[in-house]
């Protein structure tokens, strides 16, 4: 009876602990690819071409349910986040075909420091206290990341 006790609690750990990759994957049950797009540059190149990047996979993959994509900006690529961005139509278009985009509140926190004001950014932006863990979260969990 003990050792099936124990059996039983060694089970709901590994289950406990996967749970959290079995609902990032149950959102896009048939994604072919899970990837992170990377994004430190603050300049209006480099924001452009990570919102290429994303809309060339989901045109690549067949559609927004065959690829999950997460952009995760932090350091000077949080601008791509601010609610005055240039880009906020492509990204409102991109968040209908479920991208993701995270946020670094490291990098507000510091701006906020810096400047004595804290940017807004849009509030569909998932707050992560660290963009960079975030990376090597999914990364862990199985998803590609590139910095396009």
């Amino acid at each position: 009876m003990r050792r099936t006790t124990q059996l039983c609690a060694a089970l709901l750990v590994l289950v406990l602990a996967l749970v959290p990759a079995l609902a990032d994957e149950s959102d896009k049950p048939f994604a072919e690819a899970h990837i992170v797009l990377q994004l430190a540059d603050g300049d209006a190149e480099s924001q452009s071409r990570v919102l290429s990047v994303a809309n060339n996979l989901i045109k690549h993959y067949g559609g927004p349910d065959f690829v999950d994509i997460e952009i995760v900006a932090y350091g000077p690529g949080i601008a791509l986040l601010y609610l005055d961005n240039p880009n906020r139509d492509r990204i409102a278009s991109l968040q209908t075909s479920a991208v993701r985009f995270v946020s670094c509140l490291n990098t507000l926190d510091t701006i906020e420091r810096t400047t004595g004001e804290r940017p807004e950014v849009i509030p569909e932006a998932i707050p992560v206290q660290t963009g960079v863990a975030r990376i090597v979260e999914r990364a862990q969990q199985g998803f590609v990341v590139i910095r396009p």
